[in-house]
């Protein structure tokens, strides 16, 4: 296996690893809370969010593969990688909060953050693999959607 696809394999497996952490933690509350809140007319129906999280964190995978392929020793890979981590960490500190603890004003917050950290992280992508920025569009664009969506839950509720 060439080093590039075992980058992107690893980090593929990563990212569905959190994304796996973070199905745990919505199941948590997701039949308890969630489906008893008020929800604006355009929520997607709940099947809906698996396949397109599996979808975004295959591509945020194929993006950190191409970026750490690059290797450890470019200061450049090392922040895009820091940034990615962190991203990773409030994904999943969103979920956390907002299925978990319930707070959504707080993971409100939490996701307009994570949109600001992914611009700066696509931004560092995108010095060191072009490609690996470009992935990322869907991901901020779901984002912004979540956004959207978590503040009309926060507003209904």
């Amino acid at each position: 296996m060439n080093s590039k696809l075992k980058y992107i394999s690893i980090s593929i497996l990563v990212c569905l690893l959190v994304g796996f952490v973070d199905v745990i933690i919505t199941q948590s509350g997701l039949d308890s809370w969630y489906l008893t809140l008020e929800k604006p007319a355009f929520t997607p129906p709940n099947w809906f969010f698996g396949p397109i999280a599996t979808a975004l964190y295959i591509l945020m995978g194929i993006a950190l593969g191409l970026v750490w392929n690059k290797g450890l020793h470019h200061v450049w890979v090392k922040t895009a990688l820091y940034h990615f981590g962190f991203l990773l960490l409030l994904n999943t500190a969103w979920s956390i909060v907002f299925f978990g603890l319930k707070l959504p004003l707080l993971s409100l917050i939490i996701v307009i953050s994570l949109f600001i950290l992914v611009l700066f992280t696509m931004r560092w992508f995108k010095v060191v693999s072009p490609l690996a920025g470009y992935l990322l569009i869907p991901y901020i664009l779901w984002l912004a959607f979540a956004a959207i969506l978590n503040y009309e839950i926060w507003r209904l509720n």
